[in-house]
Formats: C-alpha cells, sequence, structure tokens
C-alpha cells in the first residue's frame, strides 16, 4: 500500500508539473557548493575548481608561520655562531696581550732587582755622599713633578 502512495505521489508531481518543478533541485552528486554559491567549500565541502578547504588552508597558514619562525630562529642562531665566534678571537687576542704584558712586567721587575742590588752595593762603597746625593735627586724629581701638575 506504501508503494502504491509513493508511486500515486510521484506520478501526481510529475504530471501535475507543480511545486516540485519550482524548487530548485540538489546536485546529484549531493553537494551544494553550486547551489550555495560555493560558500561551503571553506567548510570541507570539497576542492572542486582549485579551491581549497578551511582546514588545508588553516593548514597551509600554520606551515607558513613555522616556516617564517624556524627561518627567524636560524637567523637568531647564525648571529650567534657569528658573536660567540668573534669572542672567542677576542679571548684569544686579550689571552696574548695578557701574556705579554705578564713577560713585560717580569722583565721590568728583573730590571729593577738588578737596580736595587747594584744600588746597595754602591751605597755600601760610596758611603753619606752618595746617599745624599740620591736623597737630593728623589727630592728634586718630586718638586718637579709637582710643579708640571699644578
Amino acid at each position: 500500500m506504501k508503494q502504491s502512495l509513493n508511486n500515486h505521489s510521484k506520478t501526481k508531481a510529475q504530471t501535475t508539473g507543480g511545486p516540485l518543478k519550482q524548487m530548485r533541485q540538489r546536485p546529484k552528486n549531493g553537494r551544494n557548493d553550486d547551489m550555495y554559491g560555493n560558500i561551503e567549500s571553506g567548510r570541507g565541502g570539497g576542492n572542486r575548481g582549485g579551491g581549497m578547504s578551511s582546514h588545508d588552508a588553516n593548514a597551509n597558514i600554520m606551515e607558513q608561520q613555522n616556516n617564517d619562525r624556524i627561518n627567524e630562529l636560524s637567523d637568531q642562531v647564525a648571529r650567534l655562531k657569528g658573536l660567540t665566534i668573534d669572542i672567542g678571537n677576542e679571548v684569544r687576542e686579550q689571552n696574548s696581550l695578557l701574556d705579554n704584558m705578564g713577560d713585560g712586567f717580569s722583565n721590568v721587575g728583573d730590571m729593577l732587582t738588578g737596580s736595587l742590588a747594584r744600588m746597595g752595593s754602591m751605597l755600601e762603597r760610596g758611603g753619606a755622599k752618595h746617599m745624599c746625593y740620591l736623597v737630593a735627586f728623589v727630592v728634586f724629581v718630586m718638586v718637579f713633578l709637582y710643579w708640571l701638575v699644578r
């Protein structure tokens, strides 16, 4: 009986050409892309006509952002590598300068030790007269330096 009702409604709608013909029919493939101006393609409606779904678009945007961030990080790593190389070179130069200064100070120390030894032997041989000359010379140098600074 149901089958006869269905057949009866179909035949009646087909014969009358009533409101069913006036309504827009759904596409046979089950998609509403053409009916709604391809609005649903953004909601996973498919890739018809080269369009991409919102999931694919979001994935592409995220991938592009990740690639941009990776490029920024690689630039920063390259800058840091350059800085560490420069710091290493600077440390090597400073170490060589410090070594040279240490050698220079040890040479000056040796010279001062030798000078003091010679002054001591001179004072022992010469007596009080050489000691007076030495004190006068030191006082003269101090006064001269004071006069230059003033």
